[in-house]
């Protein structure tokens, strides 16, 4: 598959793009200063969640749901992940209703996906499954804060 193939994939919903939490399960009686929330991460251990927020990088245009800076994304935002078909199955936090992650697990592709609407993402948005009009900018929200912030919309898959 050609790169420009592999990029027609994506769905554009930007869930991708959501600042996540890996929250580790710990003992009450435990001190930890921070509360079990952990640093980016290549990996989730046994005992963690992934959790979703609904804070996106401030790269991320919240009305298109593309990436402003997107050939530049990975070296303004160095937590940010260039999706290849080489590291898909490494990459544990895409959401269920990602394209990609839908082909990998043999899903095929959602009936909202733009492919299958002529290339426009109005069936995505109408179905509820982008980012639009559910986020707040990183650059705007205190880091401190951000399980003030955790929802579960994210993980919705449809059909």
């Amino acid at each position: 598959m050609s790169e420009q193939e592999w990029e027609s994939l994506c769905d554009g919903c930007g869930k991708c793009c959501l600042h996540k939490i890996i929250e580790e399960e710990h003992d009450e009686d435990a001190d930890l200063p921070d509360e079990g929330l952990q640093a980016p991460t290549d990996y989730i251990r046994e005992g963690e969640e992934m959790l979703y927020t609904n804070v996106v990088c401030h790269l991320l245009n919240d009305k298109s749901c593309t990436c402003t800076r997107y050939s530049e994304r990975t070296k303004l935002v160095p937590d940010c992940v260039k999706l290849t078909q080489k590291n898909l199955s490494d990459i544990f936090f895409m959401p269920q209703s990602c394209a990609y992650r839908r082909l990998q697990e043999g899903r095929g592709l959602p009936s909202w996906h733009p492919l299958l609407n002529k290339g426009k993402k109005s069936a995505m948005h109408q179905a509820g499954m982008s980012v639009r009009g559910k986020v707040i900018k990183d650059d705007q929200v205190n880091m401190q804060n951000y399980d003030q912030y955790v929802v579960s919309w994210p993980v919705d898959d449809i059909d």
